[in-house]
């Protein structure tokens, strides 16, 4: 009986994230490309590694070199952005960020525990869909879900409601019949 992709990543893992070293629960768990699919990476197990929702989300369709300079920009620690995971001594081989590619300086928003403010939390989520390049969800359904993983400890159906509005008030997300385009 063939395994699923990522039961075999972690059973190769160990049970645990590939970044924070932690255990990884099962609603957590997502694969990660290395060299992201839309970059031309493929799926096999020397490209993936499973990893928890929020740093999949953080790290989207960024080029193996920007997730390289989250991982020197770490200087050997790292602190899971889904919180579950304390500072660990991080390896070249890991990809640990905590912010928006810091490649980008100019769009880096506060860390997740910071952005309080409503405009924190657009400043967010509009770095996050920029850095996403071409990979920027195309539904409204799809948008809906990834700003939520951008939030692991919760974000209200009001206030999700609220940013959708938001980039959409702003001319940044454009909805036409629950399809998205992006004025960035």
């Amino acid at each position: 009986m063939p395994t699923k992709p990522l039961d075999r990543l972690m059973f190769v893992q160990g049970g645990l994230c590939f970044f924070c070293k932690q255990p990884l629960p099962k609603a957590e768990e997502s694969v990660e490309h290395l060299l992201a699919s839309s970059n031309g990476g493929s799926n096999n197990d020397e490209n993936c590694v499973a990893c928890c929702k929020s740093v999949n989300a953080l790290l989207g369709s960024m080029s193996l070199k920007e997730k390289f300079q989250v991982v020197l920009n770490q200087k050997g620690q790292f602190k899971c952005p889904n919180g579950a995971g304390s500072a660990k001594t991080a390896t070249p081989s890991k990809a640990p960020p905590t912010a928006v590619p810091q490649a980008k300086p100019k769009a880096q928003p506060k860390a997740l525990a910071a952005a309080k403010t409503k405009d924190d939390k657009l400043a967010f989520v509009v770095a996050n869909l920029k850095q996403r390049g071409n990979s920027k969800p195309r539904t409204l359904k799809t948008l809906t879900s990834t700003v939520t993983s951008l939030y692991p400890k919760g974000v209200s159906k009001a206030e999700l409601a609220s940013l959708l509005q938001q980039l959409q008030s702003t001319g940044k997300v454009i909805v036409k019949e629950n399809k998205v385009t992006y004025a960035l």
